[in-house]
């Protein structure tokens, strides 16, 4: 399947700051380094492997309340090691950065538990340290919990939390865009003025969220806004995704489902004033490789003996929002509205109307690389399917999840890298280390269609 004119894909690497991500139970694989979280080597050698391996991002997950949808209680999470414990993932990222030169870090962080004004000055300082390697994952947060422990009863309804969202980013563009004007920084020893004060302007925002008077604490950096990722597959995701992100990860079923997705955001981009190319897009799938077919199916029966049913179901109801306990394995799944990741069910039940799910097929499908496909084979086996896949649904790239940690990884940078090396599929790394937007955009900061770029308002009255 191999095309001459094949273009590089978008290729992150999918972690959490956890014992256990996406795979259940597979951290009691006995090569299985995950429980290693809490160490900076840890993370720096897989930062340096993905680098190695062609990689254009480590994207991070993250969670801001415990994961206790299921039996209504931590317990069963914490017992199997479902993203609980968890750490900052924001804080790994310099040590990280430090060792590479060309990986970029996607970071998730909630628009509904931080606050613009100081978010904006985090994600400024790691642009600066970086030189420019840094990307926001948005999140609006549906865990019940992380609503209880930061002042809130309970998650805030679905649609709300994106009006907060846009909102926020409103605030955000304004600090990041607005307020600081191209110059500002002279560094002027002779006369005395490291920073022009008339090229510094208070953003005096006022809305119905948030009130934010002052200038971005932090000069600019290279590219002055992060670039901005976005998961959201909802109706209303859709179209916050429309109007920010530059990357979307979509998840679903099927291809098709997934291409579907894709053209709607488009026509809502363009509706927006953006460009058809203006975003672009990325899948989550999870890669079983070795030297041969066999070895990699071999190696795929391991991990599936070691995926745990409970700590899949763990997962599925923090991601539904539903306690799945009070379920039978044999009960069949239906769309039941809720208010926590919408399309994470809908996928199973609307969108795959060849198969009726049931609560063990979701179980077991979810043990090796969560609600993602999971492509198993030798180098070439796994191309085709990857070069199918993408063919069928339209993404730019693939965000890979792991079985373990960081040997998943280990084997796609052995067998996998070079063969997609070969087809075009990874970017030749460039001589001087470039931005994350270059690589991903094409440039350092925001198109002139993004919607973030109009705070520029500075821009237009120097050229009056």
């Amino acid at each position: 399947m191999s095309n001459s004119n094949s273009k590089p894909w978008i290729l992150n690497g999918f972690a959490m700051n956890v014992v256990g991500h996406i795979s259940a139970g597979l951290w009691r694989h006995p090569q299985d380094q995950a429980f290693r979280y809490t160490e900076l080597d840890h993370w720096i050698a897989l930062a340096q492997l993905l680098e190695e391996g062609g990689f254009d991002t480590l994207f991070l997950a993250d969670a801001v309340g415990p994961v206790d949808v299921y039996e209504g209680r931590p317990d069963a999470a914490l017992r199997n090691g479902v993203q609980t414990p968890i750490d900052d993932p924001m804080l790994l990222v310099s040590g990280m950065a430090a060792a590479t030169d060309h990986l970029g870090f996607g970071i998730t962080v909630s628009t509904t538990y931080e606050q613009p004004f100081l978010l904006a000055r985090k994600f400024t300082t790691l642009d600066h340290l970086t030189k420019g390697r840094i990307a926001w994952n948005i999140v609006t947060s549906a865990l019940d919990s992380a609503a209880r422990n930061l002042g809130l009863k309970q998650a805030i309804d679905h649609d709300e939390r994106y009006n907060i969202a846009q909102e926020f980013l409103e605030v955000s563009y304004k600090l990041w865009e607005g307020s600081w004007e191209d110059g500002a920084v002279r560094n002027d020893r002779e006369r005395g003025v490291f920073v022009d004060a008339s090229k510094v302007h208070p953003i005096h925002h006022t809305g119905k969220y948030f009130q934010v008077r002052d200038a971005n604490l932090s000069q600019p950096s290279v590219q002055r806004t992060p670039v901005l990722f976005q998961a959201g597959a909802s109706s209303r995701g859709r179209t916050f995704a429309a109007n920010n992100a530059e990357v979307v990860f979509l998840g679903g079923a099927t291809a098709a489902d997934i291409r579907n997705s894709i053209e709607k955001t488009r026509e809502a981009a363009i509706a927006a004033g953006r460009s058809a190319d203006s975003i672009r897009f990325i899948t989550g799938a999870t890669v079983i490789t070795a030297a041969t077919d066999a070895q990699a199916q071999a190696k795929y029966q391991e991990y599936l003996a070691l995926a745990d049913i409970e700590a899949a179901l763990v997962l599925f109801s923090a991601w539904t929002g539903i306690d799945w306990s009070q379920y039978p394995l044999d009960h069949p799944l239906e769309y039941i509205e809720t208010n926590a990741i919408r399309s994470a069910l809908e996928n199973f039940t609307r969108i795959d109307a060849e198969k009726r799910w049931t609560l063990g097929d979701i179980a077991r499908y979810i043990g090796v690389g969560g609600l993602h496909p999971t492509f198993v084979g030798g180098p070439a086996t796994v191309a085709d399917a990857l070069e199918q896949y993408a063919e069928e649904s339209g993404v730019d790239g693939f965000n890979f999840a792991y079985a373990i940690k960081p040997g998943t990884f280990e084997d796609f940078v052995q067998y996998l890298s070079p063969e997609l090396r070969k087809r075009g599929r990874i970017q030749p790394r460039p001589a001087q280390p470039q931005t994350l937007r270059e690589r991903l955009q094409g440039q350092p900061q925001l198109r002139k269609d993004h919607p973030g770029r109009k705070w520029r308002t500075w821009e237009s009255s120097e050229h009056q």
